[in-house]
This record gives structure tokens, sequence and C-alpha cells, in this order.
């Protein structure tokens, strides 16, 4: 679920296979130094300060330190770090970036930590993310689909009630827009491709199909995907965010009441509700929140957003970052993430998700019960990377006709994934 920005990035990662092949594993040390390469602000501060403080204690003379990067770029800042002679040992990396790694041999082989680590309790669409050739080469981390967030106060001075469908969710922006000048009925920035993906597979469409001679064939222009994009252009007409904008902070303006809904992962809600007593709004008093309705009623299929964890494998500790590893899939660790909003790897820790209330912990259930994920190509991060998705949609947001840019956009992905 993630932003990237390398054109080409498999073509170059597979150079980390070279790279890490070509060089054997150091020798495991007594003690070292680990790095943990976490990505943006989703792990929580509790479950940083736990990693650390049990890897210490359990490895007596080894110290771990957590350094922070972001979406951005990613892919780029992996490809090159995991073969470089100073490689982090540990690394979060998005669910669709996974494929890219693991076909590339950039990642330790785990399959013999696959039962230690929770075996079938694991994240299943996670696994297989993480497994490539038949083996395991990165763990689930989290997961979280969107769910929607909205301000009650607003819905009812606009005469809106929850939809029940997705036409009506689309209906209900433009109705809260005209009632409420200078509000977004739905902050939709034009570069979050995402959120688009459920109007898209409810309307029958899909993002791309493999052929029975393994080659793909992009599905953007097809008569199901363009009906979801109409309902997406129509969502983008009636926002007040910007046209370029990305989905990074959407709950900035939904805590600013510039807008009345909005779609994002489901941790968000702590960031909705964070510092709430610096306010001058009681957020928790308006803010409401539903599972996005599918075409027909019921839950939408929505993205998978989440990520997983890896070992480098030119890490200098491999025995010392496997530690670190099972630290983060303990029950303990993934309890406090579920705390936080998250899906956690372990299936069984399901129902601890988002213990804010158990009205927001059943609608979380209900949303990843139908969520899908993209493509399962190894060059999938290869399409992200090169940010025609993006720019298609960003073109959408703007106005432009949905066909000829749909059509142009699938030549484009089928050139990356068939390349």
């Amino acid at each position: 679920m993630r932003k990237l920005a390398l054109a080409g990035a498999l073509g170059v990662a597979a150079a980390v296979v070279l790279a890490g092949c070509s060089t054997p594993t150091p020798a495991e040390e007594e003690t070292g130094d680990i790095r943990v390469w976490l990505v943006g602000t989703d792990t929580p501060q509790e479950a940083r300060d736990y990693l650390k403080a049990t890897f210490e204690e359990e490895n007596p003379g080894s110290t771990l330190t957590i350094e922070e990067q972001q979406w951005t770029g990613l892919v780029d800042l992996l490809t090159t770090s995991l073969s470089s002679s100073d490689s982090p040992d540990v690394v979060e990396v998005g669910n669709t970036q996974a494929a890219a790694f693991t076909s590339a041999g950039a990642f330790l082989d785990i399959t013999d930590m696959y039962e230690d680590l929770g075996g079938d309790d694991l994240l299943p669409g996670f696994v297989e993310a993480g497994s490539y050739d038949g083996k395991f080469y990165a763990a689930p981390y989290y997961s979280g689909s969107r769910i929607v967030f909205y301000n009650t106060a607003q819905y009812a001075q606009a005469g809106v009630e929850v939809p029940t469908t997705l036409q009506e969710y689309v209906d209900n922006a433009g109705k809260l827009a005209a009632a409420l000048p200078g509000v977004a009925g739905v902050w939709y920035p034009g570069q979050d491709w995402y959120n688009a993906l459920p109007f898209i597979w409810e309307n029958g469409g899909e993002v791309a199909v493999q052929n029975s001679d393994g080659t793909w064939d992009a599905q953007f222009s097809s008569p199901g995907s363009l009906t979801g994009l109409e309902q997406v252009q129509a969502l983008m007409e009636s926002s007040t965010a910007p046209k370029d904008g990305d989905e990074s902070n959407l709950w900035v303006p939904f805590r600013e009441e510039k807008a009345a809904t909005i779609s994002a992962p489901s941790w968000a809600y702590w960031s909705i509700i964070a510092d709430e007593d610096q306010n001058d709004t009681a957020l928790t008093d308006t803010l409401g929140y539903f599972a996005l309705p599918g075409k027909d009623g019921g839950a939408a299929q929505v993205f998978a957003g989440g990520s997983n964890i890896a070992i480098s494998a030119k890490s200098a500790h491999p025995t010392l970052a496997k530690s670190a590893l099972s630290i983060i899939e303990s029950p303990e660790y993934q309890t406090i993430l579920a705390g936080a909003g998250l899906v956690p790897a372990l299936t069984s820790l399901g129902d601890k998700t988002a213990g804010a209330t158990p009205e927001l912990a059943a609608i979380i259930a209900e949303a990843a019960a139908t969520a899908k994920l993209t493509p399962a190509s190894p060059k999938w991060a290869d399409v992200e990377a090169a940010r025609v998705l993006q720019d298609f949609f960003v073109q959408l947001a703007n106005g432009g006709d949905a066909a000829s840019l749909a059509a142009d956009l699938d030549t484009k992905i089928e050139a990356i994934l068939n390349g």
C-alpha cells in the first residue's frame, strides 16, 4: 500500500541478488549492534521501546537501534542499502513491494523460522507476499484495511446519513460539499490510487490479470473499471483536496473539520484523536466510522495495506537479526500493534485490534474480511515505483477523459509487468 519513487526498481533490485550472493554471510559474533528499519510512524513508540528493551535484555552486550525511514523512495533506498557493505539488519517493506526483493534474493531465507514465528497463525496473504519459489523470506508485520471516518455533526447538519451502497457514498460526498461550503464531502487528493481500488473491484473491474501464458493484461480500461473510475472522478470533483496531493496525513484536514469524510487505514483512528484535549472540538464526540459499503451493500472490497518484515541477506549479524524478528512476531509485541489499531500478524490476536471500542474493532474486522491485494507479480513494485498510477489519478482529478487515460495506463502497466 505504498508510495515509491524509483522507475525500474525490480531491475535494480536484481542487482541486489548479485551483490548479496557474491559475498558470504559474515560469521555471527557473540555480540553486535543491529539496525532495524521501520517505515513511517505507524509503529507506536511503545512497540519500539519494547523491541529494544527485550532484545538487549535477551542478548547481553548487543544493542538494537531503530532507524525510521519514509515510504516515499523506499524501494530506491532498499535497493541501494541491501546490497551495500553497511546493510541494515532487519527491514520493514510494504506488502506490495515484498515480491521485488524476495524474488531478487535480497532477504535472508527464514523458512526454518516459519513455525516458531507463528506458522499457520500468520496472516496467510502476507505469508504469500513474503514467499518466493517455495521459500519464506519476509514475515507478516501488520495489516490494516481502509475504513471510513466521518464527522457525525457535519453529516447531521447536511442531512446526510451513513450510506448503505457505494453509489450512496459518492452521492453523499456531493451533498455534503453543497451543504457545507469550503468543506470536502470526502477528502480525495489526486495521487491517492489506494482508495480508488474498491470502486474498480466493486464494479467488476480489475487492476491486472495474468493470462495462461504468464503474461499480464492490465484492466483499467475494462467496462467495470471505467464505471468505478467515473465514481472516483465524481468524488474528486466534490473534494477540496489538492489535485496533485497524496494520501499522507489524511486525518489533518479531518481534524480541522475541512473534510466531513476520509477513507484511511484503521490505525488512523489514533492520529485523529491524538492530543484531543488540545483541540477546540471534542473529536470523539463527533467521530463516527463505518466500512466502505459495497456496490450492492455489505462491505466493499478494499485494499489490504500493511507491511512485511525481513532480514537482509547481507546482515552482518543474522543470528541477532533472527532474535529481533522473533520478538517482533511475538504475541507480546503484536498485541501492542493491535492496541494501536493495526491488524496483527498473528490471526489469533485479531480480536485485540484497535482496543478503542468494540464497535471500531468490529468494523475493522468487517473491512479486513473482504480486503484484496494488488497483482501478485514480482514486478508490481516497478509499477508503483514508476508512479504511473499517481500520474494517472492526478490527470483524472484534473478532469481528464477516463477512457483514454485508462487505455494509456494499461499500456504502461503491461510494458512494466511483461518487460
